[in-house]
């Protein structure tokens, strides 16, 4: 892991090979007539658990979640045909560009421009925050279409190729290095068009609460893997002649930890059954467990620090990785407060 964090594309090659061809993730909620393992978006969430309990170096949520249930929504079967069974088998790597300078997750932040280019489209502006964008091969890419220069319109969302003219990527840094984000700028780059109007943003609405209920799947497995770490230790570590862990003061942070991580679990775990049966409260769902997720984590990361101590402060240590995916994680398709909000409106509060 601290090596891939130092290494520019983020990932290894053979354990990304072994992901997809032989072990079947990446494929894993791809129907099988697109060449994927025909599950749905609870065995998603359930794989996705483990690689938060590892802190998984590796393009999986970018392109196994966002880009491939952002193109499984669209209506352009030749592109599902051409890029979902490689996809599926990790081949292509492909990442959803969204954001923009304001950090927002909704389609008011959508600003970068698509203006018709003869019998195509071009993209002028920029993305932020791209999860994998450094090293995708295709990028789904929201913009605004432009009949006219200057004049914003209606949302478009748009594939491009990663070796197009005019896209230039340059990796951001951030805080939490096993999670590499990209800056994105096109400069009239060719793009074509996947879907445009009214049909852009309920499907891009849709992917957004699907990968908060996954999102907070891996959080329940990062969160649980360091209430393991603090327990351990708690019955390893010796002080006055007795383990740190009879004190009443840490047995109490440790039983707070595990009522934090069931809880999480039981919210992903009703998120994505909701995502999988297309339930119409999956909006609410989604946005009670990003919320309810992001805070346990966050919790429980800082808890196993201070349960380590001294040693949990190092650099050292993993205790800080851990810290650092869980508050990455708590911002990443908007904080629990952003959540809560939704949680308000979708419940007509």
């Amino acid at each position: 892991m601290r090596r891939l964090i130092e290494d520019r594309d983020g990932y290894d090659r053979t354990v990304w090979k072994r992901t997809g061809e032989e072990l079947g993730l990446t494929g894993l909620a791809i129907p099988t007539s697109y060449g994927g393992a025909g599950f749905g978006l609870v065995e998603l969430g359930i794989a996705v658990e483990e690689m938060g309990r590892a802190l998984f170096c590796a393009p999986f949520f970018g392109s196994a979640v966002l880009a491939t249930q952002t193109l499984l929504r669209c209506h352009d079967e030749p592109a599902k045909h051409a890029l979902l069974p490689g996809l599926a088998s990790g081949e292509i790597i492909a990442s959803l560009a969204l954001t923009e300078e304001d950090g927002h997750w909704d389609a008011d932040g959508v600003r970068l421009g698509a203006t018709r280019a003869g019998d195509g489209w071009t993209l002028t502006g920029e993305k932020l925050f791209v999860l994998d964008g450094l090293i995708a091969d295709v990028i789904l890419v929201v913009g605004r279409t432009s009949e006219e220069p200057g004049v914003a319109g209606d949302l478009g969302l748009f594939l491009v190729d990663g070796a197009a003219s005019g896209l230039n990527r340059s990796r951001m840094n951030t805080l939490d290095g096993t999670r590499p984000m990209a800056r994105l700028r096109f400069d009239a780059t060719p793009a074509r068009p996947l879907a445009v109007a009214s049909g852009v943003w309920p499907i891009v609405e849709r992917v957004l609460d699907i990968a908060a209920a996954v999102l907070a799947a891996e959080q329940v497995g990062g969160a649980q893997r360091v209430l393991e770490m603090a327990a351990n230790h708690a019955r390893e570590r010796i002080q006055f002649g007795r383990p740190i862990g009879s004190f009443q003061a840490i047995k109490h942070k440790c039983a707070d930890m595990l009522v934090e991580v069931e809880a999480a679990r039981s919210a992903a775990y009703r998120a994505l059954a909701a995502a999988e049966a297309g339930q119409a409260d999956l909006p609410l769902l989604a946005s009670v467990a990003k919320a309810y997720c992001s805070e346990a984590y966050l919790q429980c990361a800082t808890d196993n620090i201070q349960v380590h101590g001294g040693i949990g402060f190092t650099w050292e240590h993993p205790a800080h990785l851990y810290f650092r995916r869980a508050k990455s994680s708590e911002l990443l398709f908007g904080d629990p407060t952003y959540h809560r909000g939704l949680v308000a409106d979708r419940a007509g509060i």
